[in-house]
């Protein structure tokens, strides 16, 4: 069920199904008119000629058209700026704001309704009774247009900006950090070696995994008496050689396809399930505007604030939600504060060393998540503020430059190294 459910979401966030859905609609809501015209009175139907609707409906055949192509150009011009600003990785997350796709959908909803309502009208489909209940439905599409056309106004002014696609970023990252703070072991138990002679299982084909569906492993486990030890997470490249699982517990050949059918594997790494790849994600933002090309070290100081917001959010969800366990049957690793630290800020003080302002804003973003955070946290952010300095201090010339940063890390240093919290 977690599969099929990882499945529908992904294909409904797809552009060409909500414009599918809305131009559907259109159509339904033109011909509706017909099946409701014995409601209307028949004197009433009298009172509104034909040409009344003809008018109204030509207009929006003949301009949302044109509207829903100039938006569509504009999406993907946004889409281009992003991939040339800020990172390719960023697009799939611009691709799914709804905003666009519900503006883009509603204009060509509008444009089919028009069309398939002059239609009917022109071959005389409705009748007097029904052109009452076509006006009606007309001018409740015009006032839908009006609005979308005013909220994507609004959209248009930010759409695919640098301040506005790192909030995307973040917003997924921290999505998924949450999820995944409140179940670090994905339900199961904390990970622990298999026995010898257990069986090992590999992935079927080669990419990343997306999702692994915890619920059926410990179901097909339950009911074979087996438990699992997972060796590939969310994030991690796979192929056929690569193990996904080890089963302790006697497994044949369709349990095996089983087992690798609950570990969905794509092209690319997904936002959805992957705290790590959000991580990333805004990594490589800081990264291209601390390029020379570039040049704006202002945007790595957002992301670096973002970075700290976001796994401020990761430990802070795991001390306060302890995860409850509902699949025994699985063990699983957890992320560790170093990966995700280094994820976070290792690519940032390696192309922003030469900048002492990067260096500076780094030891205090890793100061802050030292005092906020749990001991594992501190410890690497203690490990990554170590390696900052040593990066900038072989990267600056000035001497005053690498006595500032040695002295912001002798501070924080010695304001977090007291007693750890329980």
């Amino acid at each position: 069920m977690s599969t099929a459910l990882y499945a529908l979401r992904r294909w409904g966030r797809r552009p060409a199904i909500r414009v599918g859905a809305f131009s559907v609609g259109g159509v339904a809501a033109a011909l509706v008119s017909a099946v409701l015209a014995p409601m209307v009175p028949a004197d009433l139907g009298a009172s509104i000629g034909a040409d009344a609707v003809d008018q109204i409906l030509s207009v929006l055949a003949t301009s949302m058209l044109p509207v829903a192509t100039f938006s569509l150009s504009t999406i993907v011009q946004a889409y281009g700026g992003a991939t040339n600003t800020v990172t390719p990785r960023a697009v799939t997350l611009l691709m799914r704001d709804t905003r666009a796709q519900t503006a883009v959908a509603s204009f060509i909803g509008a444009f089919v309704y028009s069309v398939v309502g002059l239609i009917a009208l022109k071959t005389h489909f409705y009748g007097s009774q029904g052109r009452v209940i076509l006006f009606g439905l007309t001018l409740l599409v015009l006032v839908s247009v009006v609005a979308t056309l005013v909220r994507w106004i609004d959209t248009l002014s930010h759409l695919g900006r640098v301040g506005e696609t790192i909030d995307a970023i973040a917003a997924a990252a921290g999505e998924a950090v949450r999820r995944r703070a409140e179940a670090p072991y994905l339900g199961g138990l904390p990970w622990q070696p298999a026995p010898p002679g257990a069986a090992r299982i590999a992935a079927a084909g080669t990419g990343y995994v997306q999702h692994v569906d915890a619920a059926r492993l410990d179901a097909l486990a339950e009911a074979h008496g087996l438990t699992l030890h997972l060796a590939a997470l969310p994030g991690t490249f796979v192929h056929p050689k690569r193990l996904l699982v080890e089963v302790d517990g006697a497994v044949d050949a369709a349990l095996r396809d089983r087992i690798a059918a609950a570990f969905v594997v794509g092209d690319r790494r997904s936002f959805d399930d992957d705290p790590r790849f959000g991580l990333i994600v805004l990594a490589e933002v800081a990264q291209r505007a601390l390029s020379p090309a570039v040049n704006d070290p202002g945007t790595a100081v957002d992301v670096i604030g973002t970075l700290v917001r976001v796994l401020g959010l990761w430990d802070a969800r795991r001390a306060a939600a302890p995860e409850a366990r509902i699949y025994p049957h699985l063990r699983v690793p957890g992320l560790s504060a170093d990966d995700l630290l280094a994820d976070a800020f290792d690519p940032i003080a390696r192309d922003g060393a030469s900048d002492v302002t990067i260096g500076l804003r780094l030891q205090k973003a890793l100061a802050v998540l030292a005092d906020l955070g749990s001991p594992a946290v501190r410890a690497a952010a203690g490990a990554q503020a170590d390696l900052a300095l040593l990066r900038a201090e072989a990267a600056l010339p000035l001497a005053t430059d690498r006595a500032r940063l040695r002295e912001a890390r002798a501070t924080w240093s010695e304001a977090t190294s007291g007693p750890a919290p329980g």
